[in-house]
């Protein structure tokens, strides 16, 4: 329709006009300013600005179904296709609703099921790692392993886990199906979202007085649950600690900023790297040095802020990394909104351990290095902690 002839030519240059910052991974947003910046813009898209123009053109005048077309959906693709065209696999576009789920996550609450799920980006497989206790997860036998290969009537073939996430996620009292496979089977399980309170972090002493704390993933509410267990353990007199963060997929950086103030001596914990090469430092007084025996867990899946977490203490010498080599995950993404109340997650900066050299791509290679290795005859053997716990207690 001739009414609709200006919509694609302004999709885009509409979206420049809407930025604002999202600060400290918070809730607290902050307009950026503009000046300057639209003219240049224009010009620049011109280009893309007419073949938009020309597909409109075709789409009206041949599009079977065209009395069915929502413009607001065509927006937000294109929106979706121009961070995607940026081939980063980190960077991402988020609609409103989208945004907000994002936003509960950062906050550690969420609407959902109570499965934690990670992806192998070379091969796109999406596996639950961790079902929280008590949630709608757990209540319909999900199990940590189960490969998720269909969300309600969406096959996964080539969607971020950002994209499969948002379709776990919902409103509360709203059911969800998910469709996974289970070593030969083929299952389905129907859950009905709640809000869920995330506990991010887990303890519990071991035999010979070792402390074991184990961290799922990095949200605003980890420091203080994590600030709990150690004061916890420590009430108990612990001797040792084995922290773990297998499958941990990372978050908030300045929550493992300040977990890792109460365990670093004085020093540099990261210091990240924007494109100009503009550095920032986040730093330990040292005040909460730990100098008990301390061991840490990681492995593939361990990724981003676990990461920082672990070289932070193999290269302060303060405890012994155990597992596999980390995801390899070394740069950082600020979370940029819209004025409509969308917004972009984005790559800003690379980051950088103590000892001051990359792990993007590379990952964090342990002390010691031991694969898992299933026991058929007991589910609940896990040998690298075992090990863990062997090097504390030595």
């Amino acid at each position: 329709m001739k009414k609709d002839k200006e919509f694609f030519r302004g999709a885009l240059i509409g979206a420049l006009a809407m930025f604002c910052v999202i600060a400290g991974g918070n809730a607290l947003w902050k307009w950026a300013s503009m000046a300057g910046f639209l003219p240049e813009s224009l010009s620049a898209t011109s280009e893309v600005e007419n073949k938009l123009y020309l597909l409109e053109q075709m789409v009206d005048k041949y599009y079977l179904y065209h009395d069915e077309i929502d413009k607001d959906t065509q927006a937000e693709g294109i929106y979706t296709g121009y961070m995607a065209g940026l081939m980063d696999p980190y960077t991402t576009y988020y609609t409103e609703e989208q945004t907000e789920e994002l936003m509960q996550g950062i906050s550690g609450e969420f609407t959902g099921i109570g499965a934690t799920m990670t992806q192998d980006l070379e091969n796109k497989t999406t596996k639950i790692t961790d079902i929280e206790k008590g949630s709608p997860a757990e209540e319909a036998g999900l199990q940590a392993g189960d490969l998720v290969v269909q969300v309600d009537d969406h096959k996964i073939v080539d969607e971020s886990l950002d994209e499969i996430v948002k379709w776990v996620r919902g409103k509360e009292g709203t059911e969800v199906t998910l469709h996974i496979v289970r070593g030969e089977e083929e299952l389905s399980f129907t859950m009905t979202r709640r809000v869920i309170q995330q506990n991010t972090v887990e303890y519990e002493m071991k035999d010979g007085q070792v402390g074991y704390i184990y961290v799922k993933e990095f949200d605003e509410v980890t420091a203080s649950q994590f600030e709990t267990a150690l004061n916890e353990l420590e009430a108990q007199e612990m001797n040792g600690l084995v922290i773990d963060i297998r499958d941990n997929p990372g978050g908030n950086l300045d929550t493992v900023v300040e977990m890792l103030r109460q365990i670093l001596p004085e020093g540099v914990i990261v210091t990240t790297k924007d494109r100009d090469g503009t550095a920032e430092e986040y730093t330990c007084d040292g005040a909460h040095e730990f100098t008990k025996p301390l061991a840490v867990l990681v492995n593939g899946s361990s990724a981003s802020a676990s990461e920082v977490f672990a070289a932070a203490v193999k290269d302060y010498g303060i405890g012994t990394i155990v597992g596999e080599t980390t995801f390899g995950k070394g740069v950082v993404q600020d979370v940029i909104g819209l004025r409509d109340g969308s917004s972009v997650k984005i790559t800003t900066a690379e980051y950088f351990p103590p000892s001051g050299e990359s792990i993007n791509k590379k990952g964090v290679k342990p002390d010691v290095e031991i694969e898992f290795e299933q026991d058929p005859n007991d589910p609940e053997a896990d040998n690298q902690l075992e090990k863990a716990l062997e090097i504390v207690r030595q």
